[in-house]
């Protein structure tokens, strides 16, 4: 019995029914499909979204860090704007006003006496913190223009008590006021022997007993006094 033919290599072809032609199969050979891998070395799409969103995450942070700091810049300046606001006002006319503004006001429980505004905290303080004081409330320690002014001041004060001025001594004795008036030694009120040591660089308006008068004398500026408080009126 003969043994059956084993075929190793079979080429198959195809036959159009259109045609009595016989192709050869190669040219009709389907494409091979190519499966293109990835490369080890470039990243993949989950890594690149996780590190889009982590950038994202940190842009975020960043973000929302500075918007918090503008909000917090933002609430101060409102407090301090809003410490500045006056809830009243008590006007009176004054005809020798700027440009033609026939009342001059002072915020309520402050007392006025020609261009300004006078008032005395209730607290005691070092002279920069009673400066902080005033200047919250849109004023300055009080500068003392005129022997009336000094006078009308000193009717309002307790005698038992001394008041911080914005006048100090930055150093060498070269005294300043606190809004930049020129100080001229011609128009002071000091009392007898004052100022007597370089290391008090602060000034009081004082009545001692010893003194028959209100006048000036210097202490050390972290002593804690009473002061006074003076600010222009308003004009409307």
């Amino acid at each position: 019995m003969a043994s059956p033919n084993i075929y190793t290599d079979l080429n198959f072809k195809t036959q159009p029914v259109s045609s009595g032609t016989i192709l050869d199969s190669s040219s009709a050979r389907p494409k091979k499909t190519t499966i293109h891998k990835s490369n080890p070395g470039f990243p993949t799409l989950p890594f690149t979204s996780f590190v889009f969103f982590l950038l994202l995450a940190v842009l975020s942070s960043v973000s929302l860090n500075i918007l918090f700091q503008m909000y917090s810049d933002l609430l101060e300046e409102k407090n301090s704007i809003k410490q500045l606001n006056h809830t009243k006002l008590d006007c009176i006319k004054d005809h020798t006003s700027e440009e033609d503004k026939v009342w001059g006001c002072c915020p309520k429980d402050w007392e006025p006496f020609s261009s300004h505004c006078y008032f005395i905290p209730t607290d005691a303080a070092s002279w920069s913190k009673s400066e902080e004081k005033c200047s919250s409330m849109g004023a300055h320690l009080m500068v003392v223009h005129s022997p009336e002014e000094q006078d009308f001041i000193t009717k309002i004060l307790i005698r038992d008590a001394s008041y911080f001025i914005g006048l100090s001594d930055p150093g060498h004795r070269q005294w300043q006021w606190v809004d930049q008036t020129p100080y001229n030694e011609s128009a002071t009120f000091w009392h007898p022997g004052e100022p007597n040591t370089d290391h008090k660089q602060c000034v009081i308006l004082s009545h001692p007993y010893t003194r028959s008068s209100w006048g000036w004398n210097d202490i050390p500026c972290n002593n804690k006094q009473k002061s006074v408080c003076q600010m222009k009126k308003i004009y409307l």
